[in-house]
């Protein structure tokens, strides 16, 4: 064997490896690349469809009230299904069915009424009626609080959420001097105790305060 041709037999024997070596590790990571890509979408997908935390709707024995925002689904018939406010007046507008005093009734009378005017219209009709935003009921926190005024009352506020929505305390609020007024039925104003920092704590005896509409929460 020449020289020459052992030369070529000592490149191919070095160089043919390592073009084959390169060949398998490019082919790992294009499978690699595969099996990511085709698991993306299927991780997007189990994100997309976990179940998100419903928004708590108010009980139907709730009374309407002015500014609350109401959900109205009129079965088979989608020009007739909206979402109206409440005014001033007390009262909502509707095709057909016109003006309809709504504040102080509860969604099953509602329903009802809506069903009585509709059905002149509509045979049969079948609707729902929600309250989809309450804006009527509200609450006062006064005091050392960062955003003290009023603030709408959702359903099952306490004051620890009260003083959430208002920015939280001040640097020298008195926390163990805080307190609700609250109007009874013989028109004197109640005053609750709240003890901030056993609240907070979680002490056994220890509980937040539900608040109710008109409620004033009062931080020294």
């Amino acid at each position: 064997m020449t020289s020459i041709t052992r030369k070529i037999v000592r490149y191919i024997a070095t160089v043919v490896p390592v073009l084959l070596l390169s060949s398998l590790g490019l082919s790992a990571q294009q499978q690699s690349s595969s099996l990511n890509i085709n698991q993306g979408p299927s991780a997007s997908l189990e994100s997309a469809a976990a179940p998100s935390n419903a928004t708590a709707v108010p009980s139907r024995q709730y009374r309407v009230g002015v500014d609350d925002v109401l959900s109205i689904s009129v079965w088979h018939e989608p020009d007739l299904s909206r979402s109206v406010p409440v005014r001033p007046d007390g009262r909502i507008s509707l095709p057909l069915v016109g003006e309809v005093q709504a504040a102080g009734k509860t969604t099953p009378e509602l329903e009802d009424e809506l069903k009585a005017s509709l059905s002149r219209y509509v045979k049969d009709p079948e609707l729902t009626v929600i309250v989809a935003e309450i804006h009527s009921q509200r609450i006062n926190i006064i005091g050392q609080v960062q955003h003290p005024g009023a603030f709408a009352l959702t359903q099952s506020m306490g004051v620890l959420d009260a003083l959430a929505v208002a920015g939280g305390l001040r640097d020298f609020a008195k926390k163990n001097k805080i307190y609700v007024l609250r109007e009874t039925t013989s028109g004197h104003r109640a005053r609750i105790p709240f003890n901030y920092k056993s609240v907070l704590r979680g002490k056994s005896g220890s509980q937040d305060v539900l608040l109710q509409p008109n409620d004033t929460v009062v931080v020294p």
